[in-house]
């Protein structure tokens, strides 16, 4: 069976670029989303987070290993900031789809807080998904078409959060 989970968490490039390697995951890509301007574009996405859309296969991954993963590869405690890039652009959010997906965020972000592994508490957002806009052409795998592109995202921690 496949799923899709919606994450921001800084500009979209590092995100995908890090979380397409993961395993169970088939397909990401790229856009805009949680906003009102209708058919954003990168000029012109006001309101809009720069987002990953990610289906996955759930019988190789879950939700929870996403979640786990997405907070071990961007600073969660930074309102509206990933690394140089700022704006509400930038912010880290969870994008759910029902209510069973915002209670497993909302519990994921309580392990992350009680790990102490981030100094400031987690500032991440939980938005209700309505519609994703992908971005254009040139942004989806542009670190693979630009290797030596700028991304502000690493491997922060190497171990899940909720096998500790």
């Amino acid at each position: 069976m496949t799923k899709k989970i919606v994450l921001a968490g800084g500009c979209f490039w590092g995100l995908q670029d890090l979380i397409r390697k993961q395993p169970g995951v088939i397909k990401t890509r790229v856009g805009y989303t949680g906003g009102s301007v209708k058919g954003p574009t990168y000029e012109n996405h006001e309101g809009h987070a720069e987002a990953v859309e990610i289906q996955y296969d759930t019988k190789k991954t879950s939700y929870k290993k996403l979640l786990d993963f997405f907070f071990q590869i961007h600073n969660p405690t930074t309102l509206n900031q990933q690394g140089n890039d700022v704006g509400t652009s930038y912010r880290s959010a969870i994008f759910y789809g029902n209510e069973e997906e915002k209670k497993e965020a909302e519990n994921f972000i309580n392990i992350v807080n009680k790990s102490k592994r981030w100094k400031n508490p987690v500032v991440t957002t939980l938005e209700p998904f309505n519609k994703f806009y992908e971005a254009e052409k040139y942004h989806q795998d542009y670190l693979i078409k630009n290797p030596g592109g700028y991304t502000c995202h690493a491997i922060y921690f190497d171990s899940y959060l909720w096998l500790s």
